[in-house]
């Protein structure tokens, strides 16, 4: 799977009306005043409130912003849309979420193998011989075996 998702996109699209205010920016670039007015056509709140949650989406890297003369006109931000698509993407392939901790099991297996096959120092047996030898000599017989 990709690079995870920062939480903040995920904590910013919870919210219905900044579900709203993506859904106004989707279709196309639009100045602040515009989305107020559009927000506010749905959900009765402030022009403050409105703007804190473009800031919220801003900094969760869902939107764009540039000034415009006066004005401050948004757009989607397609970096941050792609990320949350992608990652969203990912999770209808299960073996994605898992193939970087697989490599990495992968790899520690492969490293295993590679020591274990080394020879011990000294004996110029290797591991694996050492442990051969120790299983087939018979355990002591204690006192019931006499």
């Amino acid at each position: 799977m990709s690079s995870p998702v920062p939480a903040a996109v995920f904590e910013a699209l919870a919210d219905p009306v900044r579900r709203t205010i993506l859904a106004l920016v989707a279709a196309g670039e639009q100045p602040a005043g515009a989305l107020v007015a559009g927000v506010r056509a749905h959900t009765p709140i402030s022009q403050p409130a409105v703007s804190q949650h473009l800031k919220v989406l801003r900094e969760a890297g869902l939107l764009r912003v540039r000034p415009a003369g006066t004005q401050r006109i948004y757009a989607l931000d397609p970096d941050g849309i792609a990320a949350a698509r992608d990652w969203l993407a990912a999770l209808l392939d299960p073996m994605a979420l898992f193939a970087q901790p697989l490599d990495a099991l992968a790899t520690e297996v492969a490293r295993g193998k590679r020591e274990r096959g080394r020879q011990q120092p000294g004996t110029g047996a290797t591991e694996r011989d050492t442990r051969s030898a120790r299983a087939t000599v018979p355990a002591p017989l204690g006192d019931a075996g006499r």
